[in-house]
């Protein structure tokens, strides 16, 4: 029975991404309503990294930390969004077993690395509204720079280890993933062994992310707040809030759909709601991040607008 078993493991060389089931006039507008929202993500993102690296006014630690957020939007979206934009066009939604480990694992730590450096940058609010006198030295460019790396890192073991569980599953013949990219729930779904402990490791490691880099983020508002609230000025209590409104939106997208997709226990057997959970936060979150920090926030869009200025008035010389 245990060869058997290793015999078909062995045979799993690709996947078959099932995706959205429908027809093929709806493939075609899910086709044509994907590209549109990852073109908007990716001229979104690629923008505010643009504008803030080339405006001299906003080489500060909040844009330090938005541009690398933006680059990181930009990187998770393009993990899925290449490759589900051609199973839709194709019959045969093949994606072999190394290609699906390796977008597992960038996707992975894509995800997990936005989710500590989101803390970070309300870590980075908190230190500039209640102690602005020491500022310039809690958030040094060596200190964001470790904290933006320190991310990373966390982003990189919590990938190891969740691909390293997953993908030492056996799948005993059993191809078919019921999603739209390589994902956990979808994988233990179709594994042939017991899951129990692959479950137990994604729910733990999940809590323990949300609630640590929640917890950053709640205690640094609350302090923010009862700053604020001493400001005798509304206009200055305004102008603080409208730097950190942008940021609790973001926040608020991104543990929302987390939260669902990863810190419950149902959430390996709601596949269907999955997928359209994880449309929300591969890829409209990531279009949505930069039009958000855009919009609210007058500093990006005078840089924008300056920068578009310049060229139009070199084009029309």
């Amino acid at each position: 029975m245990e060869r058997g078993l290793k015999q078909n493991y062995s045979e799993i060389t690709e996947f078959i991404l099932l995706g959205f089931r429908a027809s093929p006039k709806f493939q075609v507008f899910l086709f044509l309503m994907f590209l549109m929202i990852y073109i908007v993500a990716v001229v979104g993102n690629v923008s505010m990294i643009i504008v803030i690296k080339m405006d001299s006014r906003l080489q500060t630690p909040m844009y330090f930390f938005l541009r690398n957020l933006s680059y990181l939007d930009l990187c998770y979206s393009t993990v899925i969004a290449p490759k589900t934009l051609v199973n839709f066009l194709k019959n045969e939604k093949k994606i072999s077993y190394n290609g699906c480990a390796a977008q597992f694992f960038f996707f992975a730590l894509f995800v997990t690395t936005e989710g500590f450096l989101l803390a970070v940058m309300a870590f980075d609010r908190f230190s500039a509204i209640c102690s602005p006198l020491l500022y310039p030295v809690q958030m040094s460019q060596k200190v964001c720079i470790q904290l933006v790396t320190g991310s990373y890192i966390c982003g990189c073991i919590n990938s190891m280890i969740q691909t390293g569980f997953t993908f030492s599953l056996r799948f005993c013949g059993e191809n078919r993933l019921d999603h739209f990219f390589c994902d956990v729930p979808a994988l233990i779904n179709i594994s042939c062994v017991d899951t129990f402990v692959n479950e137990i490791v994604l729910f733990i490691l999940s809590a323990l992310i949300i609630i640590s880099t929640t917890t950053i983020i709640l205690v640094s508002y609350v302090y923010i707040l009862a700053t604020v609230l001493k400001i005798s000025s509304p206009h200055g209590r305004s102008k603080t809030f409208s730097t950190c409104g942008s940021h609790i939106a973001v926040v608020s997208l991104f543990y929302g759909t987390v939260l669902f997709m990863y810190a419950q226990p149902g959430s390996i057997s709601s596949l269907e709601k999955s997928k359209i959970v994880a449309v929300f936060y591969t890829l409209i979150i990531p279009m949505l991040n930069p039009l958000i920090y855009s919009l609210r926030n007058k500093d990006v869009k005078d840089a924008a607008q300056k920068i578009l200025g310049e060229k139009c008035f070199q084009c029309y010389l």
